[in-house]
């Protein structure tokens, strides 16, 4: 059974037959401009969600957690996500303060990986989050914390068929 399994996902498809072409050498300087080019191009190319990413934590012991979340914004004061300070990430975000997103846009064997440190943002920028979501009834929720990751890496990855894939690195100095 396990070799069959192990034959079932060797034959998956890995990438769509047409990637788009992404040449390091012109991509801005800012990598929220690439980012938000991208976004532009996965909405383009239908992909369901392209604001969903996984959002990866530490526990108090070093121990990895990872779930999916929508990012919610992105300015100034970093990539925006939300959730209850009681939930284990919050919970895990009070213990240490550092996590990464990642993006992965299938159709375009594209991903966007960002890492670093982890601020909370204010309590009228939190409420106000919380009141705009589609299930909001008016209520508040003084646990809902919108939070912003303030990237000390980014790095972008195109797929390529020959397996050659592109990675682009933003590091430390293009956020000073």
């Amino acid at each position: 059974m396990s070799e069959t399994f192990r034959q079932l996902l060797h034959g998956l498809p890995d990438f769509p037959d047409v990637l788009p072409e992404f040449d390091p050498a012109g991509a801005p300087a800012d990598p929220a401009v690439l980012f938000r080019q991208w976004l532009g191009e996965a909405l383009d190319a239908g992909v369901p969600q392209p604001n969903a990413c996984s959002l990866a934590t530490v526990d108090g012991l070093g121990g990895p957690s990872s779930r999916m979340l929508i990012l919610k914004d992105l300015d100034n004061d970093g990539w925006h996500f939300a959730t209850s300070r009681a939930s284990r990430k919050g919970r895990e975000l009070a213990a240490n303060p550092q996590a990464a997103l990642n993006f992965y846009w299938q159709q375009q064997g594209r991903q966007v990986r960002v890492a670093g440190g982890v601020v909370e943002l204010s309590a009228a920028a939190s409420a106000s989050d919380w009141h705009a979501r589609p299930a909001a009834d008016g209520s508040d929720n003084p646990d809902w914390q919108l939070y912003a990751l303030r990237p000390r890496e980014i790095e972008f990855w195109q797929a390529r068929h020959d397996r050659r894939h592109i990675r682009h690195r933003y590091g430390p100095e293009s956020f000073s």
